[in-house]
């Protein structure tokens, strides 16, 4: 966060051992260590906040998404099951059309025996 190295640290050591004094620096170095805790813990309680709310929001997306996945896949199912509504329909009219008009059954006895071809056996050669 701060680039603050070893150096720089001493120095501030030191200036606060003559500022203060040896006798409240224990002191001091401690509520400061408490203090540095406790904006540690603020600024992690922040970033955990943070991630939840990003991670919330991706949530909906993905919850928005699969909702407009499944409103089109529910309207393309329906589309097809009005085509095959239609299908059906006209297959149960064709049907309807058939069962009244006289069938017509053809049988191989109808075919008088002249009339019937055998198919003629073909012979091979042996080698």
């Amino acid at each position: 966060m701060f680039d603050i190295g070893f150096s720089e640290i001493l120095v501030i050591a030191v200036v606060a051992l003559v500022v203060i004094g040896p006798e409240r620096l224990p002191s001091v170095a401690r509520t400061l260590g408490h203090l540095w805790g406790r904006v540690q813990r603020y600024v992690n309680g922040v970033k955990a906040d943070i991630s939840r709310d990003m991670a919330l929001e991706e949530l909906r997306q993905v919850q928005q998404g699969v909702q407009e996945q499944v409103a089109s896949t529910t309207e393309a199912l329906n589309l097809v099951e009005q085509e095959l509504d239609q299908h059906m329909q006209k297959i149960d009219e064709e049907v309807a059309k058939r069962n009244q008009s006289p069938v017509k059954h053809f049988s191989s006895a109808a075919i008088k025996p002249s009339e019937q071809k055998i198919p003629e056996q073909q012979t091979f050669p042996i080698d």
